[in-house]
């Protein structure tokens, strides 16, 4: 039996990308999903995907930004499925710039999606983890929380503090819950095209095309740290490129 088998997982962002590659394998391995995003046709074509395999999945559409969408996520999982075992934090915006581009509402939306998104899902899931006494909070964040590069000053400053909140989260869980955060390297996802630099957004296009890893990888290593035992906790995990530098 797999560790996943007959969890009820919920995932934010699932309309593509991580997101998408995560709800796939977690329901070919057994897991019920309840799928978040803003692209609802997008999430539709995902689950009749999951349930013609033989799957389980419900969808809502979910802006993470909204607080109230987040406690909606959650409360769908209990009424369909009686519960809630795992929330993937996927949502993420990346639309990086130079400082002096001063694209401050960027910067806002950023923080917003990055950065609250993540504080809004712990809000809505624990409560809910708490009463059942068991929850795991799986969190993407980005090699960028390691790594400051030009352009990438703002985004990286939202994954450091997603590390930090995490962090904070595991140290405070009690011993009935994990957390754990995976910050994946350059992967073939459209996050490129978020960027309304064109020299920064061909630069990044230019690198993914080169080096980049599928979402499938990152996918891998969600459900590893899924499929562990309740009383092993996978903390942190980093995944790239080999040739990232």
């Amino acid at each position: 039996m797999s560790g996943i088998d007959g969890k009820v997982v919920a995932i934010t962002g699932a309309s593509g990308g991580i997101g998408e590659a995560t709800a796939l394998l977690l329901a070919e391995r057994g897991a019920r999903l309840v799928l978040g995003a803003r692209r609802t046709e997008r999430l539709e074509e995902l689950v009749a995907r999951i349930e013609k395999a033989g799957g389980e999945a419900v969808q809502i559409r979910t802006d993470v930004t909204r607080r109230e969408d987040l406690h909606a996520l959650v409360a769908v999982a209990g009424e369909h499925f009686g519960r809630l075992d795992v929330l993937v934090s996927n949502a993420g915006l990346g639309t990086i710039s130079p400082l002096d581009d001063l694209r401050v509402d960027e910067w806002d939306r950023m923080v917003d999606v990055n950065v609250k998104g993540v504080l809004h899902g712990i809000g809505a899931a624990l409560p809910v983890f708490r009463a059942q006494g068991t929850g795991h909070f799986v969190t993407v964040a980005s090699t960028a929380a390691f790594r400051v590069a030009p352009a990438m000053a703002v985004y990286a400053g939202t994954k450091v503090a997603v590390r930090a909140i995490c962090e904070g989260l595991r140290q405070e869980s009690g011993g009935s819950m994990r957390v754990t955060t995976v910050s994946p390297g350059m992967t073939a996802t459209d996050f490129a095209e978020a960027s309304t630099n064109s020299e920064v957004r061909a630069d990044i296009t230019k690198l993914r095309d080169d080096i980049a890893i599928p979402p499938e990888a990152i996918a891998r290593v969600i459900a590893f740290a899924i499929e562990q035992p309740d009383t092993v906790d996978v903390n942190e995990i980093v995944v790239r490129p080999a040739a990232q530098s």
